[in-house]
């Protein structure tokens, strides 16, 4: 890259970084791309922000992690008997 297109990239980024902006990217599905850059207008919009990121966080407050013990007693395991005898192992002669 030449010396002009670094310190302008550079400019760029400090600008934004003044501005308390970050870069993101996603992968997505192309048919969700322009639903994507419409949202992330939205939020970068002063007018729009609050709005939409409380409806963003709204729904999708539920979809926090949920930890394995907690996944494990919500899975749907049906008749599986997980308790099985204790094996002490075969008895040896010393």
């Amino acid at each position: 890259m030449s010396r002009p297109k670094r310190s302008a990239l550079a400019a760029h980024r400090q600008r934004l970084k003044r501005l308390g902006r970050v870069r993101v990217e996603v992968l997505a599905n192309a048919e969700d791309a322009a639903l994507l850059r419409g949202v992330a207008k939205a939020l970068v919009d002063p007018a729009r922000r609050l709005q939409v990121k409380l409806a963003l966080t709204q729904q999708l407050a539920g979809q926090g992690k949920i930890g394995l013990k907690a996944l494990l007693a919500a899975a749907p395991f049906g008749d599986l008997e997980f308790e099985r005898p204790r094996d002490f192992g075969r008895k040896i002669a010393l």
